[in-house]
């Protein structure tokens, strides 16, 4: 599991920072990415990437302002004509209004896609995906509009089958092994094969906490409780706290409170006011590892592995 920056400014782009897009990649997990949010420009910054389009199967916005989704009518158009490549279908999950904002946008420009975008429009809390490797659950933040933010949970995993043992202890390598890794018992020659005593322990699952624009708000230490890892907007330095809150944002000092507050392992800050460049950027860093140590401001095109 690995996730990437596309975009880390706020309210509007800047020559350093692009609007928000981040890319949950889960290639190893299910040859999957998910995109969190779409600000303008996302399809361009994905151009300076390895992400394939085609590979975005989901698509989770955390709000309808501009800076978070003016990017989706290009994206979505875009991936369209990859005519080369399998069409897949598509999945969209925001807050209400976000169908009649894609279709709309579509309708004027005359565009149609070669694939089906399923709409999740969410007007409350609670789990709004779930199979047999991944939950997503939300909540309600608090903006100046209603704004979401979303807990991955990556489900716990078979521990790893030790495959030498097996063939040491006399199963042909095939079908049967495959039997074992399911934790079905096997007899084989005469011989018990045990999968307690062939398969590993069980791999925790990872957390990963995406926020969307918010003031300190005990809903984001709920979501980002014992994370692997947080993402948070740091939009303001700690002495523009009533800034910050007239606006419904966070401060980077607020941001590290919540992480601490929740026990997160990680907290990496993103929507970064266009004002704070250069040695700026290194405050806000500061600000946050006084209260969170393992505190980090991140940058357009940042990847970072979730182990």
């Amino acid at each position: 599991m690995e996730i990437q920056f596309l975009g880390t400014g706020a309210g509007q782009p800047s020559k350093s920072r692009n609007t928000q897009a981040i890319a949950l990649k889960l290639l190893d997990e299910r040859n999957e990415i998910w995109l969190f949010d779409c600000g303008e420009a996302t399809q361009h910054q994905i151009l300076n990437t390895t992400i394939k389009p085609r590979k975005i199967t989901k698509i989770f916005i955390t709000h309808l302002h501009g800076d978070h989704i003016f990017g989706l009518p290009g994206f979505l158009s875009s991936r369209s004509f990859q005519s080369s490549d399998e069409q897949t279908d598509l999945e969209l999950y925001g807050p209400v209004g976000l169908k009649n904002f894609v279709l709309t946008s579509l309708r004027i420009s005359g565009s149609r896609l070669a694939y089906r975008i399923h709409f999740h429009e969410l007007d409350k809390e609670g789990k709004v995906f779930e199979d047999d490797t991944f939950e997503v659950h939300t909540q309600a933040l608090d903006h100046t509009i209603f704004c979401l933010g979303y807990r991955v949970v990556e489900k716990n995993r078979v521990g790893e089958l030790d495959a030498e043992r097996l063939k040491q202890d006399g199963l042909p390598f095939g079908p049967l092994f495959g039997k074992v890794k399911k934790g079905e018992r096997v007899e084989y020659n005469g011989k018990i094969f045990d999968p307690k005593q062939y398969i590993g322990d069980e791999k925790i699952g990872k957390i990963v906490t995406i926020l969307g624009d918010t003031r300190k708000t005990n809903a984001a230490i709920r979501l980002a409780y014992q994370a692997d890892l947080l993402v948070h907007e740091a939009t303001y330095e700690a002495q523009e706290e009533k800034m910050a809150k007239n606006h419904g944002h966070s401060t980077s000092k607020q941001a590290a409170q919540v992480a601490h507050e929740a026990q997160v392992k990680r907290l990496l800050l993103t929507h970064i006011s266009a004002r704070y460049v250069g040695p700026l950027v290194q405050l806000l860093s500061n600000e946050a590892k006084q209260v969170h140590e393992n505190s980090y401001v991140v940058k357009d095109f940042y990847e970072e592995k979730i182990d």
